[in-house]
């Protein structure tokens, strides 16, 4: 998180709770560093999170909205279109993998799914899962995330309250 890039977009977000530190964490890689505008601007109310379905406003709202973590993109997958987690689970690896000559068929059973298990349409069924494609194919797994972040906080708080012993520490340890 010592990067221009990552201080800047910490200084844009203004982090007050632990759960910010693991979004940039996850948010901040290829792919997925488009959406850290629209996360920063939902987290402070600057645009209006909104939900394509009632369904998606518990699995995204710790997230404003945006689809941030695999396990959103697999709960999703469940609670939208009925997958049990071994089916969604499998989404996840054909997305991110880009296995794209299964997504067509997932994509299928997710829209057939999501008419079925959610009573919506079509045409609302293949806007949530254009809604999750991309997310699923760039997404950390939430505990990843928050490993990363937690070092993160460690040597923030490290390098603040006992610079000298932690850049002691960090010299010695790679003095070889």
């Amino acid at each position: 998180m010592e990067s221009e890039g990552m201080k800047r977009v910490c200084t844009e977000l203004q982090p007050s709770r632990f759960e910010n530190i693991v979004a940039l964490v996850a948010l901040y890689r290829p792919g997925p560093m488009e959406w850290i505008p629209q996360y920063i601007n939902n987290r402070h109310g600057r645009t209006q999170v909104t939900y394509l379905h009632p369904k998606l406003e518990p699995i995204l709202r710790e997230t404003y909205g945006i689809a941030i973590y695999q396990d959103q993109v697999m709960r999703i997958a469940r609670d939208v279109a009925g997958f049990s987690m071994s089916e969604a689970d499998e989404l996840r690896k054909v997305m991110g993998k880009k296995l794209k000559d299964q997504v067509p068929i997932y994509r299928e059973r997710f829209i057939t799914g999501a008419m079925e298990h959610s009573a919506v349409t079509r045409r609302l069924a293949e806007e949530i899962f254009a809604f999750v494609e991309p997310f699923a194919g760039y997404g950390f797994n939430k505990a990843h995330a928050v490993a990363y972040a937690m070092i993160a906080y460690q040597t923030a708080y490290l390098k603040a309250n006992h610079a000298v012993s932690y850049v002691t520490a960090l010299l010695t340890s790679v003095k070889d």
